[in-house]
């Protein structure tokens, strides 16, 4: 007597599971990069740039909050248009402005102006100050020679010159970046040079002879290290950390023995989301306690092993929002 073979019969719960398993697994699987041009970080900076034709409109935050002591706080602003001229060069303009308060925050007990404000000066060691100012205005260019989407890594230049009153800049930049896990994880590095003129007021404490007893031209090179990482989590959700070994010089030839000023390394979170046309991006650094001041004599700027130099802080929070059309 044959025996009859039946098919076992799925039970309609159990497919929608697995449906939706299979959807959420290929949903997972394939989503998509961040939207090409956007920042993934705070403050290092990737090789995505923008197509060719396409325009990004950005708005920047970036708080510069805690002292020594006393109160400081340090807010600026900057409004950026870009543009991609091909698919590996990009430009961008943009404005920059600030505002600031201090009291008494300088490891003396005396309030200490931050560098963005160093022509101005409070009314006495002691008073409050509050200050606001138009910084400059930038130009952005970025050459893109390897990408890490057809190449081993991601390699470009940075320029941007800032003309502002009483200020001109010019910081070049080296940034490489590498992709793992099918760009699930972006990991990026920057090398920055910036090299600074100040026109500040005369010293009246200073020796009538020597240059800082009169108006002048103050020359500043700054030279930072970074490095960055940032995971895909979730779709459009990228989740990582940032590092920035920053190294202050008193002229424009850095390599000279002595020119050194001081030594600071920060160090946080960062969360970016990106969406078709629109991305936000959110860092927090904190200065760890290893700093260093080469210029005066011991502890000098330097307190639980931080440095509070005129542009330097305890900690720094980065806001970015960008929409492209």
């Amino acid at each position: 007597m044959s025996r009859k073979t039946t098919r076992p019969q799925s039970h309609p719960r159990l497919c929608g599971m697995a449906l939706a398993c299979a959807l959420a697994g290929t949903v997972l699987g394939t989503a998509p990069r961040a939207t090409a041009g956007e920042p993934l970080f705070g403050y290092i900076y990737t090789t995505d740039l923008l197509p060719a034709g396409k325009v990004e409109a950005e708005q920047w935050l970036t708080g510069r909050l805690g002292k020594a002591g006393g109160d400081f706080s340090l807010w600026q602003g900057r409004t950026e248009v870009e543009y991609g001229l091909t698919d590996n060069l990009q430009i961008a303009a943009y404005a920059n402005y600030a505002w600031t308060h201090a009291r008494q925050d300088g490891v003396d007990g005396n309030t200490a102006v931050p560098e963005t404000f160093a022509e101005y000066t409070p009314a006495s060691d002691t008073a409050s100050f509050h200050g606001t100012k138009y910084e400059g205005t930038s130009v952005e260019l970025i050459w893109r020679l390897l990408s890490p989407y057809t190449d081993p890594i991601g390699l470009a230049l940075y320029v941007e010159p800032l003309v502002g009153p009483k200020t001109r800049e010019l910081e070049s930049r080296l940034i490489v970046q590498k992709n793992f896990l099918d760009d699930q994880l972006v990991v990026a590095a920057n090398v920055t040079v910036e090299q600074e003129l100040r026109r500040l007021n005369g010293d009246p404490d200073a020796d009538p002879l020597s240059n800082d007893a009169s108006e002048h031209w103050d020359h500043e090179t700054d030279v930072n290290f970074g490095l960055a990482a940032s995971y895909r989590f979730a779709p459009n959700w990228y989740a990582g950390v940032e590092f920035q070994n920053e190294r202050e010089f008193s002229n424009f030839h850095f390599w000279t023995s002595g020119s050194a000023t001081n030594v600071a390394y920060y160090a946080g979170p960062t969360i970016h989301y990106g969406g078709e046309r629109f991305f936000v991006n959110l860092t927090y650094l904190e200065q760890l306690p290893f700093a260093q001041d080469l210029a005066n004599p011991s502890p000098g700027f330097v307190k639980s092993g931080r440095t509070y130099a005129d542009d330097f802080e305890k900690r720094r929070l980065r806001l970015k929002v960008g929409v492209t059309f």
